[in-house]
């Protein structure tokens, strides 16, 4: 096969990680969690649950969220979807318990029922730049907002992506899997080695990686999970008090390293004598041949164009 959809080139072992740069591949997501939650009182507790204004949202629409502890730690993260009748909670596989345990806790006198229904559910990504062009042509309507969502028949499509690279997920029906993977035809499948390298090439970072229990809100830069407007949510103390003071010791950031050996998680870098950063993951990038990576920058070092030490950058 000379080239993949859209006129791509694909060929080789490594044609996913290729079509999810230059083209549109497949990533079986179907793993991830997904929570339906309903009943009268659904808003008002993911709103008093959540960084997000759920409150706001409207059917068809959707947001990205962070559920908090008291201390303002991270315990997970969701892409929420709104519907007439019903949220959809979509969050990593490691989640999917945590997440509906977590809800369940706080749940007493609400009118607020919870199903996980990863189980008989699937879902696929169609990511990379060609992604909305490729579901076009298979005659899918597209959302047209981040995390908007439309049904395509029994399918639900949501614009969501898990690699940074433009995307959308496919929620279907768990029978209805294998027959609308023989409907992507030559679209090429992308692993999940391949999808992570391309995430963290685009700085796109996971819970369970790069976000943990161990950070704050402000230090991941996620920012377009919190809804500064909102009333009280678990939490929010902490959040507001790093806002009002501005001040925070540590960020999230993308490096490149001239090196084709990753550094593991937890490896630490100095600049000069001073601690500057901790890395979280790393991959080699084929693409630019070198490593890629994602770390907790000290403030005066996270400055885009930073040279940490010699053949470390932050991008």
């Amino acid at each position: 096969m000379s080239g993949g959809p859209l006129g791509v080139n694909v060929e080789g072992a490594d044609n996913g990680y290729k079509a999810l740069r230059e083209g549109a591949a497949w990533i079986d997501l179907s793993s991830r969690g997904r929570i339906r939650v309903t009943g009268e009182d659904r808003a008002r507790l993911l709103h008093a649950m959540t960084t997000q204004h759920v409150e706001h949202l409207q059917p068809g629409g959707g947001g990205y969220a962070f559920f908090l502890n008291a201390q303002g730690r991270i315990l997970g993260d969701v892409n929420l979807f709104c519907f007439e009748d019903h949220f959809l909670l979509e969050t990593e596989p490691e989640l999917r318990r945590k997440v509906f345990e977590h809800l369940d806790r706080y749940i007493i006198a609400d009118d607020v029922t919870l199903e996980d229904v990863t189980d008989e559910t699937a879902e696929i990504g169609i990511e990379g730049p060609h992604a909305a062009a490729t579901l076009e042509r298979l005659g899918a309507p597209l959302p047209d907002a981040p995390y908007a969502t439309k049904a395509w028949g029994d399918r639900l499509i949501a614009r969501v992506s898990t690699t940074g690279s433009a995307g959308f997920a496919v929620i279907l029906p768990r029978p209805g899997k294998e027959a609308f993977l023989r409907l992507l035809g030559e679209i090429p499948e992308a692993t999940a080695e391949q999808a992570r390298v391309v995430r963290i090439e685009n700085g796109r970072p996971r819970y369970g990686e790069e976000i943990t229990e161990r950070y704050l809100v402000q230090e991941t830069g996620q920012l377009n999970a919190v809804s500064f407007s909102k009333g009280c949510y678990l939490g929010q103390e902490i959040v507001e008090r790093v806002r009002a003071l501005a001040k925070i010791h540590r960020v999230l950031r993308r490096l490149e390293i001239d090196s084709d050996q990753p550094p593991a998680a937890g490896a630490k870098l100095k600049s000069g004598d001073a601690d500057a950063a901790e890395i979280v993951s790393a991959a080699y990038s084929p693409a630019l041949g070198k490593t890629v990576a994602m770390a907790y920058v000290r403030v005066p070092f996270a400055e885009p164009g930073t040279d940490i030490s010699a053949g470390v950058r932050v991008v």
